[in-house]
């Protein structure tokens, strides 16, 4: 039994959501979000609420059936919240700033990274060291922000590189004489 997916998504004012088919769509103040699941549940929309159930006791149902609650939650949070993900920056010259569409990273190499930004996601750095992505994709924001940190992930020894916020780096000892 999911105990995720026994629980209904509560929809806050301003959000609503339609189902057509398989298919769940979420309007709110920040835009609009969809998703589509599998055969195997049924979603419904009662008043203020989204409920997800599965259409049979097979294994498969069942794994649908907690996944497809979440992916309906995330698209209420995305559409009232919104995601955001926070990058810091560590290394002497190492810095960031927004150009218009354009995130530009001084990172040590010889020239400067241009990061094209994708629609639907904006990127702000409101200090040199400090590069925020927010959106109401989760997907999208994360995978943004996993692109921004691979120019330079975070090496061992100094801890140099982009690193998430909350990201913890497992410092190793350097050589000894």
């Amino acid at each position: 039994m999911s105990r995720i997916g026994k629980r209904p998504v509560e929809l806050p004012s301003g959000v609503t959501a339609t189902v057509s088919g398989q298919t769940v769509e979420v309007k709110g103040p920040k835009g609009t979000r969809s998703f589509t699941a599998t055969d195997d549940v049924t979603i419904a929309v009662e008043e203020n609420t989204v409920s997800v159930e599965p259409r049979g006791k097979s294994k498969r149902a069942r794994q649908q059936w907690g996944m497809s609650r979440t992916m309906v939650q995330n698209c209420v949070t995305g559409v009232t919240d919104g995601f955001k993900k926070e990058l810091e920056i560590n290394g002497v010259g190492y810095r960031a700033q927004m150009q218009g569409n354009v995130l530009k990273l001084n990172l040590g190499y010889s020239h400067d990274v241009d990061f094209e930004v994708p629609e639907g996601v904006t990127v702000t750095a409101p200090k040199p060291t400090t590069v925020i992505v927010e959106g109401a994709d989760q997907q999208q924001v994360g995978q943004v922000a996993a692109n921004i940190r691979e120019w330079r992930a975070p090496e061992p020894y100094k801890g140099k590189g982009i690193k998430y916020v909350d990201e913890y780096i497992f410092r190793k000892e350097g050589k000894k004489k």
